[in-house]
């Protein structure tokens, strides 16, 4: 069961059918955006222990003004997702950016590898950058829909901007770098790899639901995602991914969103920080009828900047003497993580799975 936060009530979105409560459930635990906001002591520690140990929690958004926007936004952006989506693969044509070697733009169903058996993905996105919504960076075509509310989606893009600066700004004073270390690699207004990504999953036949998005770590930094029907399961650290009975299921929560840490600050603290597996299956019981939809906020490092262990901290523990640390940008390590598992790249005979599902050696490492 999820923890209580004082003053709300859990309950599942009314329009939708219930979760189940019969299946195996991930406890994460709920924080205030509220309480992190007044930087406070109990609600500061429980973020940086979860994120040493599993690096997943809800993010309770109803209780500050900063939230209930965020909020806002984000029922704004589900009620388009419709309209979006509502275009045949050959109108996708100029929006899949796919040979120009960007994750932006559209994919299609059916374009990456989900797992060891080769399988392909159920899941269509399409992804926007934060430079492009800001002015920062270059425009991209994007579809009618899109367009007609860029402002709505700069809007969202720097209020999420806003929730992973606050919880990198916690993380660097408990990781006792020097002030400021963390958020000069994500600053708003520098190019980075920040973006914004619509995914649906069109509802699978009874007879065979099964995995939309195969297990991965995501390789940024901070992941805000928004989603109202279920399919998100994680994995217990220390469990191995092809034991199919050990992925826990994340009940979706009204007014919260959920984040996750990515490789990047796993990387950035030698492992002391958590990037945890997870991937995307048809949503469970009666929910498994519908269309799943989600709105995610990718928070990533600038360009540039160098994935390797940060100097300046007692708490990041050393680099072993066997350790050797790639010279590999921010950019470079994007176009690895997120085009490896692309289809037409690769042949399957070829393929080392376990490579290219998005989770480098640190982030895998064993927890009891």
């Amino acid at each position: 069961m999820v923890n209580k936060l004082e003053g709300d009530v859990l309950d599942d979105y009314p329009d939708l059918p219930p979760f189940p409560t019969d299946i195996p459930i991930a406890p994460l635990p709920r924080i205030s955006l509220g309480k992190l906001l007044q930087n406070d002591e109990a609600a500061t520690e429980q973020l940086y222990t979860i994120c040493k140990d599993l690096g997943f929690f809800y993010l309770y958004l109803n209780d500050s003004d900063a939230g209930k926007s965020l909020l806002n936004e984000t029922q704004s952006l589900f009620s388009i997702q419709d309209e979006v989506f509502d275009r045949s693969l050959e109108d996708w044509k100029p929006y899949d950016f796919k040979e120009r070697g960007t994750y932006l733009g559209y994919k299609a169903k059916g374009a990456a590898i989900v797992d060891y058996q080769g399988n392909v993905d159920r899941n269509e996105s399409f992804a926007i950058s934060k430079d492009d919504l800001l002015g920062t960076g270059e425009r991209l075509p994007a579809p009618p829909t899109v367009d007609n509310h860029r402002d709505l989606l700069a809007s969202f893009a720097r209020d999420s901007h806003s929730v992973t600066m606050l919880i990198l700004r916690i993380l660097n004073d408990k990781l006792k770098l020097p002030e400021g270390t963390l958020q000069s690699f994500h600053k708003l207004e520098s190019p980075s790899g920040d973006a914004i990504r619509f995914n649906r999953v069109p509802a699978q036949p009874i007879d065979d639901r099964r995995t939309s998005m195969g297990g991965h770590s995501d390789f940024g930094s901070v992941t805000v995602l928004f989603n109202r029907l279920g399919g998100l399961q994680i994995l217990p650290p220390g469990t191995p991914a092809r034991d199919d009975s050990k992925w826990l299921w994340v009940r979706p929560l009204p007014n919260h969103c959920i984040i996750n840490l990515g490789d990047a600050l796993v990387k950035f603290t030698n492992g002391l920080l958590r990037s945890n597996i997870h991937r995307v299956m048809a949503p469970p019981g009666d929910q498994g009828d519908l269309t799943r939809y989600s709105v995610i906020y990718f928070s990533k490092p600038l360009h540039g900047t160098l994935m390797k262990r940060l100097d300046g901290s007692d708490v990041i523990p050393p680099l072993s003497a066997e350790q050797i640390e790639e010279d590999i940008s921010s950019q470079e390590w994007g176009k690895r993580r997120l085009l490896g598992p692309r289809l037409d790249l690769h042949q399957l005979k070829d393929m080392d799975w376990q490579k290219i599902r998005g989770t480098e050696k640190l982030s895998q490492r064993l927890k009891v």
